[in-house]
């Protein structure tokens, strides 16, 4: 099987697995949304953003560092592996076993400090996956990650429908994720062992070689949480739990949207790490160009269509108390767009392995963000952190092309950039005609059929791009 093919299959592979496991998060939030309301969803996004600190600390730039290093043919996999997975439980257990112990110094409720400590647990396995995550994406051997993932969705849709059903409350849905992400972490190891024995490891020379690798990229990724992230804490410290669970309810729909730019371009890091080590530029540049075409033409209709169905969305999701969160959806999903090619320029960066130029631009985004939050939170609650998010996403997409475009000689071409738009509103025109008139998945079936179709006619899909894929 050629690359190109292993590609295609392991990116449809994912697809498949994103698509189900996307309806099970989804349903998800819908049950935990409808069984929380405001105040309680505000409580679990509250723990859950303050553990995401601790667990960004404890990754340190590994996730990444694992598909860069073990790309490379001159590393030694099984060593390499056994020592990230070794440092990584560490670091783990380290950053993690300091959150709930903080959290006792925030004004929280004390069911929020509970909620904290349980799923602390969740983010420790969580963590020690990402790590075998790495080493599937650099083998293209995703369908053990697609089906881990479906599998533990279920888990924790089950784990909430049980909870909502016997009324257990919000402590029984943390427990849930934890039993959810002990069951992914389970099936991963399980399956690495058929081609390759993880253990105890380690080897301080090596150690010393993934640090270096890993600390700009930890330092950038923590900056990044800090413009991603800083918005929920500052809100939960200065406003309501209800407000924070009518814009945490919007951001769990982004979080979802925002899987497959993350998933592919996962994927596509070894690709463009390998082109760039055999300093093979121009198949760097083609890859890079394809897969930028790629995130262009999944951001463009996203944009539109939720300008569009905002409302009927979010009272499809997350029901009748959420409606609010609707007129946030219209400003966060804007960060869609940066998000998606700024995602893909990130990984571009670290296969270039030029990570510590761009951290810079985090730290500048993440200070300047920071004050925007704390002028704009304050004022305008949930709608002044959602505008400085999306300025932040537009500042590091930003930054990163620069990068890219300084060490490669990448030169975008934004003719499939004219081409979605067009595409996107034509399907817009088909959206306003129809909604109200058909039930909200058949709209967007329907739209996603008249994108494609229209994306089709102008030419930004040609049947050369269909063929590969079959091939």
């Amino acid at each position: 099987m050629t690359l190109s093919a292993q590609v295609a299959r392991n990116t449809i592979i994912q697809i498949i697995g994103k698509a189900i496991a996307t309806i099970l998060g989804l349903a998800a939030i819908a049950v935990m949304a409808r069984y929380l309301r405001e105040s309680g969803f505000g409580q679990y996004t509250t723990a859950v953003t303050f553990l995401s600190f601790f667990g960004i600390m404890a990754d340190f730039g590994l996730t990444l560092v694992t598909s860069q290093m073990i790309s490379r043919p001159d590393h030694d996999q099984a060593a390499l592996l056994n020592n990230l997975f070794s440092l990584r439980l560490i670091s783990a257990a380290v950053f993690l076993g300091l959150a709930p112990l903080l959290i006792l110094f925030f004004p929280y409720e004390p069911i929020i400090k509970l909620a904290v400590a349980i799923a602390s647990l969740s983010f420790f396995f969580t963590a020690l996956n990402q790590i075998l995550v790495g080493w599937f994406q650099k083998n293209l051997t995703m369908t053990v990650v697609a089906a881990a993932d479906v599998i533990s969705r279920a888990v924790t849709l089950g784990g909430i429908m049980i909870t909502a059903y016997l009324n257990l409350g919000l402590l029984s849905i943390m427990a849930a994720t934890v039993a959810s992400s002990l069951v992914s972490f389970i099936i991963h190891y399980w399956f690495s062992r058929r081609f390759i024995k993880i253990s105890w490891q380690i080897d301080l020379t090596v150690w010393r070689q993934i640090i270096k690798k890993s600390w700009p990229l930890g330092l950038t990724i923590f900056f990044n949480l800090i413009y991603l992230r800083a918005d929920i804490f500052i809100l939960s410290l200065l406003k309501s739990q209800t407000d924070v669970g009518l814009y945490g309810a919007t951001y769990k729909v982004i979080d979802v949207l925002t899987t497959l730019p993350f998933m592919f371009s996962g994927l596509i890091l070894p690709i463009l790490t390998a082109a760039w080590a055999g300093q093979d530029s121009l198949k760097f540049n083609r890859v890079l160009q394809k897969s930028f075409d790629a995130m262009v033409m999944l951001a463009i209709p996203l944009i539109i269509g939720a300008q569009l169905t905002a409302k009927p969305l979010m009272l499809f999701i997350a029901g009748g108390n959420f409606i609010q969160s609707a007129y946030i959806l219209r400003i966060l999903i804007l960060a869609i767009g940066f998000i998606s090619v700024g995602c893909l320029l990130a990984h571009a960066v670290v296969a270039l392995d030029k990570q510590k130029n761009i951290i810079g631009a985090y730290v500048f985004t993440a200070l300047t963000s920071l004050v925007g939050y704390l002028i704009f939170i304050p004022r305008f609650s949930y709608y002044g952190a959602a505008w400085v998010t999306v300025y932040s996403e537009l500042v590091i997409a930003l930054f990163s092309l620069y990068l890219v475009i300084k060490h490669s000689r990448f030169k975008p071409n934004p003719a499939i950039l004219l081409k979605s738009l067009a595409a996107a509103l034509v399907m817009g025109l088909a959206i306003y005609l129809l909604i109200g008139k058909l039930k909200l998945i058949p709209l967007i079936l329907l739209s996603g059929a008249i994108y494609l179709f229209c994306l089709y006619l102008f030419k930004g899909l040609v049947k050369q791009d269909f063929k590969e894929l079959i091939n």
